[in-house]
C-alpha cells in the first residue's frame, strides 16, 4: 500500500490524446488548451466520474471556454507576485506568509488560482525553498507559515520533513500549516510513513480541499482519518463553482459530510478573476445563498466562512447574508434563518454602578 500512491501518479493521464479516446472529445480541441494548462489526473480521481459534463469531469477535464481569455480577467488576479518579497514567499498579511514549496500536484484543477506557476519547476522551484527557510528566520514577526503550492504533500518525505523542521525550528514560528488537494485527488498517498513524519511537529494544521460529496470516498475518508486520529487538526477549503457546488442540496451534503469525516469547513471561496475559469464563476449571490441556506438548517460547526479574496491583492473579505434589517441607537432589527423578523434592544447605562449594566432583551415582531 506504500507505493500505491507512486502507482497511481505513473498511471495518471497526462495527454490529449488519451482524454479524447476516453471522452470522445475532439483531440484538436484539447490540444489547444493543454498547451495553455497542462493535463493530470489521477487514475482514481478519474474513477470518480460518472458521467461526461458532471462536477467531477468538470474540475479535471479541459474546457474549449479555458481559451477564452476575457479582458477583465487576470493570471494573477490576487497579484502575489506583488508581494512575494523573495522566490516562493508571498508575505501579505502582518503575522503570516504563504510558502510555495512544490510545482505540482496530484491532479491539475481546471480553475486553478495560479495556472500561471503550477507544473512549471523553473517558477515554483525547489532551489528557492532555503532561501524561503531563510526568509522566515529573518523575519519575526511572522508567526504563522502556510505551505502550499503546488501540493506540498507530493514532495518526498524526506524533502517536505527538511523543509517542515527548518520551520519548526525557528522560534518565533508558532503554527505551520499545509495545503493540500492530496487528501481529494490522491487519497493513498496519506501513509503511515508520512502521517508519522507530520505528526512530529504539532501544531500542525492541514487545509485539504474538497468541492463536491461524491469526492468523499471510503478511501478519501480513511486518510483523512489517518490524518486527525495523527492529531492533525483539518479545515477545509471549497471553490464555489457553476455545475459543480452551486445549489444548496449539494453544498449542505458536502459540508455534513466534511464534518463527519472530521473537517471544519472553513472557507468557501468565490472563484478567482483568473484568466480562462470565467465559465466556473457563479454570481457573489449565489453565494450569499449557500450560506442562507446553511445557517440555521444545519450545525453551525458545517458553516463555512464565504469570502471573496479580493482582486488587487486586498486579501479575504467575508461575505454574509443581510441578517441585520436597520439599526439606530434604541435597537437593532434582525431577521433570522426562516425570515422572521426580531427586535433587539440597544444596552442602556444605569448611573451609580462603576461601568456599564447592560440590559438587553429581545422581541419577535409579528409573531
Amino acid at each position: 500500500m506504500e507505493d500505491e500512491w507512486r502507482k497511481q501518479i505513473k498511471e495518471s493521464i497526462r495527454t490529449p490524446e488519451e482524454l479524447a479516446e476516453r471522452f470522445d472529445i475532439p483531440l484538436e480541441k484539447i490540444r489547444s488548451i493543454a498547451e495553455e494548462f497542462p493535463i493530470c489526473i489521477t487514475p482514481y480521481y478519474l474513477s470518480l466520474i460518472k458521467e461526461k459534463n458532471d462536477p467531477i469531469y468538470k474540475q479535471v477535464i479541459p474546457d474549449e471556454e479555458e481559451i477564452n481569455k476575457r479582458k477583465f480577467l487576470f493570471a494573477d488576479p490576487l497579484a502575489e507576485d506583488r508581494d512575494s518579497p523573495v522566490n516562493n514567499i508571498v508575505h501579505r498579511y502582518p503575522d503570516r506568509c504563504l510558502f510555495l514549496v512544490s510545482h505540482s500536484c496530484a491532479s491539475y484543477c481546471r480553475f486553478c488560482t495560479r495556472k500561471r506557476k503550477v507544473s512549471d519547476s523553473s517558477k515554483i522551484s525547489k532551489k528557492f525553498i532555503n532561501e524561503g527557510i531563510e526568509y522566515i528566520r529573518e523575519h519575526t514577526e511572522i508567526r504563522d507559515v502556510i505551505l502550499s503550492g503546488g501540493d506540498p504533500l507530493m514532495l518526498s518525505e524526506k524533502l517536505l520533513e527538511h523543509i517542515i523542521s527548518s520551520i519548526r525550528a525557528i522560534p518565533h514560528v508558532e503554527i505551520i500549516r499545509i495545503g493540500s488537494r492530496v487528501p481529494c485527488f490522491l487519497p493513498q498517498r496519506i501513509t503511515s510513513k508520512l502521517v508519522n513524519m507530520l505528526k512530529k511537529y504539532h501544531p500542525l494544521f492541514m487545509n485539504v480541499h474538497f468541492n463536491h460529496p461524491d469526492e468523499l470516498t471510503p478511501v478519501a475518508v480513511k486518510a483523512l482519518a489517518r490524518l486527525a486520529d495523527a492529531g492533525i487538526p483539518l479545515g477545509n477549503q471549497s471553490v464555489l463553482l457553476k455545475g459543480v457546488n452551486d445549489n444548496p442540496e449539494t453544498m449542505k451534503k458536502l459540508m455534513q459530510a466534511l464534518i463527519k469525516a472530521r473537517v471544519r469547513p472553513y472557507y468557501l471561496y468565490q472563484a478567482d478573476m483568473v484568466f480562462g475559469t470565467e465559465h466556473f464563476r457563479t454570481t457573489v449571490d449565489t453565494g450569499i445563498e449557500m450560506i442562507r441556506s446553511l445557517r440555521g438548517w444545519t450545525s453551525g460547526l458545517a458553516v463555512p466562512h464565504f469570502v471573496i479574496d479580493a482582486p488587487g491583492g486586498g486579501g479575504k473579505i467575508p461575505l454574509i447574508p443581510n441578517y441585520v434589517q436597520g439599526m439606530n441607537d434604541e435597537e437593532v432589527r434582525l431577521c433570522n434563518y426562516r425570515g422572521q423578523m426580531f427586535s433587539y434592544q440597544q444596552p442602556e447605562k444605569e448611573e451609580g454602578e462603576e461601568g456599564e449594566h447592560r440590559i438587553m432583551q429581545f422581541k419577535a415582531i409579528g409573531l
